[in-house]
């Protein structure tokens, strides 16, 4: 504990540090008031609860601004769709192949590609947003005057959204969109507690500490999965020194994380699942097969929803595995480097040994990635309350430990660079004369 207080005192000595976390935290500031101006022209009162089913699950990613019918309804979900748009695009189109091979240029390129589009998907994405959360007796002004003005105001919301989430990047602590939907998630955190402990205590403090054990074990379980890697010798050729000598190669590894893909596959997985509900309630009052369907997609507490959502979850573990790391692009790398794998032959036989690893590594990390998917519905099956279950797994504690395990790295990042200024500016070099 001594120790903890001392490296949080000295993380407010270091000025540049101490402003970026100020930074960081007014942004998000504005951000949740954003979560709680409602559109003009919306009655407060009339629209309280409105986001329900599966419409619940996003609204948890913008911390109850979709329910709220409010500026920020949107959030950044158009920027994430439009960026898994662009990914994918990368993959299957030979010009954003082209641009991204491009170095930083083709970055800032990709970059205003993921924006524009983000403006379509908003604009889009925002007329479908309105018709399913907002009803008519709401809207206290001509309905055609706020139609026009909230399809205006939510695309506009996205990308004050986005200049926040830059804004984090550059001036605060990193991760800035990242950022943004676990300050999201957490907002929900209270409040699941709230309902866990006081209005479902009658079943006793005892079983209420016991599920505050099983998250903690699942949290400890998740941070484990998250940073478990498994590293491939890696030994770099003997160099002539300009002096004659020969320096010995230095020996690193190559460090394939057990989750490559991160959270990906599950929001690609949960979009699908999305689907099948979303079109069933069109023909549910008129078909009692799609009724079935709409109640059996529309709730992931059943058996059906958790088996389809656990077989979409590993398929796209190895499909979005695949197409972020290239072992035939890693072979090359090394081969240009001058660095090689012991035992193994440079070019192709590299890259079918790092083919190989990876293929083996990536089914226990999509198993494991659809367990703690499918948690959230175990734990709402086994009595928890709806709000509280959500944090039993899934994408939210994904989220949520990816972010704070990425913003203490960060931050450690800045100590150690303090220590080492700290000692050349303190310290004087052993053997010299003071002049």
């Amino acid at each position: 504990m001594r120790k903890f207080l001392a490296t949080f005192k000295r993380i407010f000595f270091i000025p540049e540090l101490r402003s970026r976390i100020l930074t960081t935290i007014g942004l998000l500031l504005v951000f949740r008031l954003g979560a709680f101006i409602v559109l003009p022209g919306i009655d407060a009162t009339r629209i309280a609860g409105k986001a329900k089913g599966i419409l619940g699950l996003l609204d948890i990613f913008l911390g109850g601004a979709f329910s709220n019918v409010s500026i920020f309804g949107l959030g950044v979900v158009p920027y994430i769709s439009a960026s898994i748009a662009v990914q994918l695009l990368t993959v299957a189109v030979p010009y954003f192949q082209k641009i991204q091979r491009e170095g930083q240029a083709g970055r800032k390129t990709l970059s205003n590609i993921t924006k524009a589009l983000t403006i379509v998907i908003a604009m889009i994405q925002s007329a479908s947003y309105l018709a399913a959360t907002v009803s008519t007796d709401s809207i206290m002004i001509s309905k055609p005057l706020f139609y026009i003005l909230s399809l205006f105001i939510l695309p506009a919301g996205t990308m004050a959204c986005m200049w926040i989430g830059d804004r984090i990047t550059d001036k605060g602590i990193g991760n800035g969109v990242s950022m943004l939907i676990m300050i999201g998630i957490v907002s929900s955190l209270p409040g699941a507690f709230f309902e866990e402990f006081v209005l479902r205590g009658s079943r006793g403090l005892l079983i209420f500490i016991f599920e505050i054990f099983a998250l903690f074990l699942i949290v400890v379980s998740v941070v484990m999965f998250t940073q478990a890697t498994r590293r491939i010798p890696l030994q770099y050729a003997k160099q002539m020194a300009t002096s004659g000598g020969i320096y010995s190669g230095q020996r690193q590894y190559i460090p394939l994380k057990l989750n490559s893909s991160g959270v990906m596959p599950i929001i690609f997985a949960q979009v699908l699942m999305f689907l099948p509900a979303l079109v069933s309630n069109f023909f549910a009052n008129k078909s009692e097969k799609m009724a079935m369907v709409s109640r059996i997609f529309g709730d992931f507490t059943t058996w059906q929803y958790n088996l389809v959502f656990s077989i979409l979850i590993i398929a796209f573990t190895y499909f979005y595995t695949a197409i972020s790391i290239n072992p035939m692009q890693i072979a090359d790398d090394m081969k240009r480097g001058s660095s090689f794998i012991p035992g193994i032959k440079p070019g192709k036989p590299t890259a079918s040994f790092i083919d190989d690893i990876l293929s083996k590594i990536t089914l226990p990390g999509s198993l494991f990635l659809a367990i703690i998917a499918i948690l959230p519905g175990l734990a709402y099956m086994a009595g928890l309350s709806k709000g509280f279950s959500r944090f039993f797994g899934g994408t939210s504690l994904l989220i949520m430990v990816g972010v704070v395990l990425d913003s203490l790295q960060q931050i450690e990042s800045y100590l150690l660079m303090h220590h080492y200024d700290h000692m050349m500016d303190s310290g004087r070099i052993q053997g010299r004369s003071q002049i």
